[in-house]
């Protein structure tokens, strides 16, 4: 296979990730996600295997209404045994994602992967203050959960190859594997931002472009992607989330590679018993380089910093402010 089969084949593994990002947090996006599975062919051979292990952290503190930096951020509490929406109950401090991620796939003919994603492990470090003016207002340091992500399956298929242009298509579902009924310290429900699952089943499909000029000193890919959530047992539907990357990769000597990309998301507001909720959706453009180094034997291992470059949030809500993404691939 030719490495810009090889580089493209990153990409559909790359948003599954996707599929797993609540709206109502510091979403990992393309940018950090995007050629996260390094693998040895393109369009999988029948019969390949390609392994990804990686770990992701992503820190959420930068306090924006809009496009702006103000002081505090106040955050409605979903009641969901009252079943209701209470307005300005947390005042927002941080959360800091951090993510224990394997990605497989197999190449089941020469056109078509089947893709598996595994979240093993979602720590959501969150704080907060609780209760805001009442008298019970509280600090509450570690309001996060951890545990199980959701586990996301689907397939690629190579529409169009060509000696430098290839053109595929990806369809993925999650599966409400992970707990997102969690409790806080008072007994209650906690919020769906900070519960390792959704409890929703969700579909996401994906279509990408990859190029590679004649001197194979650039590749290049534009990708785009449409997730659509369902409702979980709580009556909660996260937002519909629109993705659109472009980027490029730069050989460095014949083991190593140097990328950079933008990518840009959207996400519509979270829904609770058919009513929009406060502070939920975004939108955000991202700048990400990376880097990759990789063995004769398929073994490569990498790392990516995805930067916000423009983040605009409906009402108040916390942003991120960095995307750390570090591991190790393998091709069998």
């Amino acid at each position: 296979m030719s490495s810009r089969l090889r580089f493209a084949a990153l990409l559909p593994l790359a948003l599954l990730v996707i599929v797993l990002s609540p709206a109502s947090r510091a979403s990992c996006g393309s940018a950090s996600c995007f050629l996260v599975t390094q693998t040895k062919d393109g369009i999988a051979g029948a019969g390949v295997f390609q392994f990804d292990l990686s770990f992701r952290y992503v820190d959420q503190d930068r306090k924006l209404s809009g496009t702006g930096t103000i002081d505090e951020v106040l955050t409605p509490k979903i009641d969901f045994e009252a079943k209701t929406i209470v307005p300005d109950h947390h005042r927002e401090i941080s959360t800091r994602s951090s993510t224990l991620q394997a990605e497989v796939a197999y190449g089941v003919t020469e056109r078509v992967t089947v893709l598996a994603d595994l979240p093993l492990f979602k720590d959501k470090d969150h704080q907060h203050w609780d209760d805001v003016g009442s008298p019970g207002e509280s600090f509450v340091a570690n309001a996060g959960h951890r545990g199980l992500g959701d586990i996301a399956v689907g397939a690629r298929y190579a529409f169009l190859v060509r000696p430098y242009d290839l053109v595929f298509g990806t369809a993925l579902v999650k599966a409400p594997t992970g707990p997102y009924k969690e409790l806080d310290s008072e007994g209650a429900i906690d919020e769906p931002g900070i519960q390792p699952g959704t409890g929703s089943w969700d579909g996401a499909l994906s279509a990408t472009w990859a190029h590679d000029r004649r001197d194979g000193r650039v590749e290049g890919f534009l990708t785009g992607s449409w997730r659509e959530n369902g409702r979980n047992g709580l009556d909660y539907r996260l937002g519909r989330e629109l993705q659109l990357s472009g980027g490029a990769r730069f050989p460095i000597g014949s083991r190593g590679d140097l990328s950079v990309q933008l990518n840009g998301e959207r996400t519509e507001r979270d829904d609770y018993l058919g009513t929009a909720v406060p502070s939920t959706g975004h939108t955000i453009l991202y700048l990400t380089p990376a880097g990759r180094i990789a063995s004769k034997d398929g073994l490569a291992f990498y790392g990516y910093v995805q930067v916000p470059l423009f983040e605009r949030v409906n009402d108040a809500q916390l942003a991120p402010r960095v995307g750390l993404v570090a591991g190790v691939s393998k091709t069998f």
